[in-house]
């Protein structure tokens, strides 16, 4: 149930018909791991926590520098040197203290990526390496949950949603990986994007709206378009294709 409080934090969010009392309380019970606390993960984080995200966790193994400053607005100059899910969680506390803050101070990998995903309804892909983003699509295809995924570079941006068993996945549209790379970034394009993801995972939650599922939107802030592109389910894929679609 909603706290006097709560109703009071999510008033405009309650007003909408198709969130109402009843799918406020629904993202209250929604526990969402975030993988990932820098360019994506800053305005995922902050904006599922302003949404009422009853339990967030957040996974990162970084310390802050100042090269991030231009794009990860969770954390500031006096944070230089912090790790940064700790100054993610001194941030969201501040934000929304109605939501829980977990985090995890790890690189993910295969050998702990189950420990870490657990018990959440849903991962956020605010990763920066496609080896990694491999990971967290394999294993939500095999817990069955929910997998947002977005990308930045520049000033453009990609996000889809994968729904396993109903949708296409990561593995069905990208193949190889990539060699580590520094990469250009101006932050507002993680700022869309990350907002975009969000969105999507609260639009699951409640269950209202047409999510990015088999579609993949491409922003391009150059000339500020977006292009939507069908993405179609590879029955050969190694992660996906064993599945029955539901």
């Amino acid at each position: 149930m909603l706290t006097v409080d709560e109703r009071k934090r999510y008033d405009r969010q309650i007003m909408m018909p198709e969130v109402g009392e009843e799918g406020q309380e629904k993202l209250k019970q929604a526990k969402v791991l975030i993988a990932g606390a820098g360019g994506l993960g800053s305005p995922i984080s902050i904006y599922l926590a302003a949404a009422g995200i009853g339990h967030i966790r957040l996974v990162d193994h970084d310390q802050i520098e100042l090269t991030n400053l231009n794009r990860q607005v969770l954390h500031w100059n006096r944070d230089i040197g912090e790790f940064k899910v700790k100054s993610a969680l001194n941030k969201l506390n501040q934000l929304n203290p109605d939501v829980a803050i977990e985090i995890i101070k790890k690189t993910i990998e295969e050998g702990n990526i189950r420990d870490i995903v657990n018990d959440c309804d849903a991962i956020v892909d605010a990763m920066d390496n496609l080896e990694t983003r491999y990971l967290l699509n394999k294993i939500a295809i095999e817990k069955n949950i929910p997998f947002f995924h977005g990308a930045v570079r520049g000033l453009e941006g990609r996000a889809m949603t994968i729904i396993p068993g109903k949708s296409p996945c990561l593995r069905c549209m990208y193949h190889g990986t990539l060699p580590p790379e520094k990469f250009p970034v101006i932050g507002v394009a993680p700022g869309v994007i990350g907002c975009i993801q969000a969105t999507e995972v609260i639009k699951y939650f409640v269950g209202m709206g047409e999510l990015l599922t088999g579609r993949l939107l491409v922003y391009d802030g150059m000339s500020l378009t977006f292009r939507e592109f069908k993405i179609t389910r590879n029955p050969q894929c190694d992660h996906c294709g064993q599945r029955k679609e539901v």
